[in-house]
């Protein structure tokens, strides 16, 4: 185990120090720039497509699901382990100024993930049997033809469905069973189980029953998160300001507080911000577009500037508040992790119980842990249910419907595993797999950016003819 977690965390350090960063906002600019500051523009009337046509029972939509249903599948998937874990992952290792750069990285992702959703609508199929079928190995396909595209088509076919389909998977359900045992005492081969079993029959009744039990869980989820996060910060309003300014200085200077030399503090905030900003918005990874290329809209842009909410719902509401809890608990106001904390006094603390004792130090050891668990429960539930289905779509691309039953089966036994593993291990094969589906997914975005740009300036076209009509 200890062989293969070094091997994996070179990997990892090579694909996120050096070809992510570059490419993920690389790839960021250019559609922001291309799509004239879509996030900006636009960012309105994606509100209003989200909040203004929100439902918790959606109407049966034929062979596809409503925007929101869409939207709720693809921020299930977003909203999980990573704005928790993840983010308190990237504060312990590169520094409170690790936030910052995820909130760069998910501007940026914005425009990304609207050109993900846009063109996962524009390549999507219907089946024979009246079913929908999208994302990125269709796009792929299409930006690439003969047999280079075929092959970036398996490639990221088989990255996702390792990905998120088993080792996402794991990662899911490792933190649920370690802070439900930590809040509640039970054995974590018991919570496995208890996972495994819910799921599987989540899963057999296909895209229809997640997208129902989707819609109704990520507005609760994030409602009860936010809440007893805003209480805690309350309780730490004096701690505020300081945390604020932590997040910033620190983006610049994070060699104060995590040590080391300026170049390899400034490369850890940096690289963990953009490693657990791709792994919490999955903006440019290739995920969502499977849930966005299902939407029933009139036209792909509608679904694009609604993708583009998941990303800011994730990051700038829901990872910030992840980062307000333990950077006002745990780092200011002289907290165990500030920089003039006793030397040894955070021996105790790391990325998976960082927000259980934020809690705790607030409400009690008790109610932050069973608070904590019980939020964690639901964004990681949610999140295996969104990646077991984009796992089973590239499946079925790959060797037909027949497959998607062994596939779950497999799929079933990793989220078992993945309560009992290794959290090191299980979280660095995630990141590798995540990585990995970056590549292919990137050069198809590019490829065929003209189709964006074309979506973006078209329903801006649209919008200056009804003004002039008025």
């Amino acid at each position: 185990m200890d062989v293969i977690l070094n091997i994996v965390k070179t990997i990892n350090s090579y694909l996120s120090d050096y070809i992510l960063i570059f490419l993920l906002v690389g790839i960021g600019i250019f559609f922001t720039i291309k799509t004239r500051f879509v996030q900006i523009r636009c960012f309105g009337e994606g509100m209003k497509n989200v909040f203004g046509k929100i439902s918790f029972s959606g109407k049966k939509q034929g062979g596809g699901l409503s925007s929101f249903q869409a939207l709720a599948t693809a921020i299930a998937a977003q909203v999980g382990t990573g704005n928790i874990v993840g983010a308190c992952g990237a504060i312990l290792i590169g520094g409170p100024g690790a936030i910052f750069w995820m909130w760069i990285i998910a501007f940026f992702g914005m425009a990304t993930i609207y050109a993900e959703a846009v063109l996962a609508q524009e390549t999507r199929v219907t089946n024979a049997d009246g079913s929908i079928a999208g994302g990125p190995v269709y796009y792929i396909k299409k930006a690439f033809t003969g047999g280079f595209g075929k092959f970036l088509s398996i490639f990221f076919s088989v990255a996702i469905i390792l990905a998120l389909g088993f080792m996402g998977s794991m990662v899911q359900s490792n933190s649920i069973a370690e802070t439900c045992n930590t809040a509640f005492g039970i054995p974590t081969w018991i919570i496995g189980i208890a996972v495994a079993a819910v799921a599987a029959f989540i899963f057999v009744g296909g895209i229809k029953r997640i997208a129902s039990v989707t819609e109704k869980l990520v507005p609760f989820m994030a409602v009860l998160y936010l809440l007893g996060g805003l209480i805690l910060v309350i309780f730490n309003i004096k701690n505020l300001p300081e945390a604020i300014s932590m997040i910033f200085k620190y983006a610049f200077v994070p060699q104060a507080i995590i040590g080391g030399g300026f170049g390899s503090a400034i490369k850890a905030a940096i690289s963990q911000g953009v490693k657990r900003g791709l792994f919490s918005n999955e903006a440019g990874m290739g995920s969502t577009p499977h849930a966005h290329a299902l939407a029933n809209v009139e036209k792909p842009h509608d679904q694009g500037v609604t993708a583009m909410i998941g990303v800011f719902i994730d990051t700038f509401i829901v990872l910030t508040m992840t980062a307000l809890i333990v950077i006002c608990t745990l780092y200011a106001g002289g907290g165990p992790l500030a920089e003039t904390a006793a030397e040894g006094a955070a021996a105790h603390i790391d990325k998976a119980n960082m927000v259980q004792l934020a809690f705790a130090d607030t409400f009690g050891e008790t109610v932050g842990n069973v608070f904590v668990a019980i939020c964690l429960f639901f964004f990681a539930f949610s999140t295996i249910l969104s990646w077991n289905y984009f796992g089973k779509i590239n499946v079925e691309y790959l060797f037909g419907k027949k497959a998607t039953i062994p596939y779950s089966i497999i799929a079933i036994v990793f989220i078992f595993l993945g309560s009992i593993l290794s959290n090191d291990l299980v979280w660095e094969l995630s990141d590798m797999f995540n990585q990995l589906m970056v590549i292919p997914n990137a050069a198809a975005l590019v490829a065929l950016s003209s189709i964006v740009a074309l979506s973006a300036k078209s329903a801006t076209a649209k919008k200056a003819d009804k003004k002039d009509e008025k």
